[in-house]
């Protein structure tokens, strides 16, 4: 690995909406008092944060099994053996193998872990979305060029100290010493990054949970109103950022504003 991913950490593997890699600057001062402690993502997405501030432990969790499936696949040093093309044939063709794959419960092998990764770069946007029976239903991207990657060797080491968890932020198995650094969905329109979706109630259950922990807490979300005045009530520091919409299907590149919710230990 060239020395400068060694010390900063390889890039996420994967595209992703609403990727938290333009925070990282934000959040290394806040993290760094607490190196000593293990790192706890209940939505850990992309990696970009993870990999961004390069913790010697971790816990990673996220409600979508097939992104932990991809990462587990990734700590054993995986090289992909499937055609990829920027083909829209390919491409429903892969999203149809896959789905098949969801359908039969046999989405946590090597295989679809190659989809998974060969849609997320091919699909619209590098959305990841699912319907209500679990299917991805991202159309295809339309992009001029596309650089896959076969060999994610890189990535074996220094995902070998963390670990991979799958299922409500709940559920997350938190010790009172622990970091938690927590990005859920945005509270905007659009939620449907599961197929159950992350409503209003989910929101308010998050807020409550993290207040509950009595180690150090990072939030962050959009700065909706609502969001301000939920950590508000419940004791957090807010500090506000202009964040770069890197993914929006209007075109429109106006910084959006996001906060970020802290609570010490």
């Amino acid at each position: 690995m060239p020395q400068e991913a060694a010390r900063h950490g390889p890039k996420s593997p994967l595209k992703w909406a609403g990727g938290k890699r333009w925070l990282v600057p934000h959040l290394k001062p806040l993290w760094q008092p607490h190196a000593h402690r293990r790192l706890v993502e209940p939505f850990c997405g992309g990696l970009a944060v993870t990999l961004g501030l390069m913790p010697e432990r971790a816990l990673l969790n996220d409600v979508n099994p097939h992104l932990i499936n991809f990462y587990r696949w990734l700590k054993t040093g995986l090289r992909l053996e499937i055609e990829m093309r920027n083909d829209a044939a390919l491409y429903y063709a892969y999203r149809a193998r896959f789905n098949c794959l969801v359908q039969k419960d046999q989405a946590d092998g090597k295989e679809a872990a190659e989809l998974f990764y060969y849609l997320n770069r091919t699909g619209y946007n590098g959305l990841c979305r699912f319907n209500r029976r679990g299917e991805f239903n991202v159309p295809f991207g339309k992009y001029r060029q596309i650089n896959y990657a076969t060999d994610f060797s890189a990535y074996q080491h220094v995902l070998s100290r963390w670990e991979f968890t799958s299922g409500p932020f709940e559920d997350v198995p938190l010790l009172p010493d622990d970091f938690v650094y927590a990005d859920p969905p945005f509270d905007v329109e659009f939620r449907q990054y599961s197929r159950e979706g992350f409503t209003w109630e989910d929101q308010v259950r998050l807020a409550e949970w993290l207040a509950r922990h009595p180690g150090p807490v990072v939030l962050s979300n959009q700065a909706t109103d609502r969001i301000v005045h939920l950590y508000q009530r419940l004791g957090f520091e807010l500090r506000y950022y202009e964040a770069p919409r890197m993914i929006n299907c209007t075109g429109d590149r106006t910084p959006a504003r996001e906060v970020l919710a802290l609570k010490a230990p």
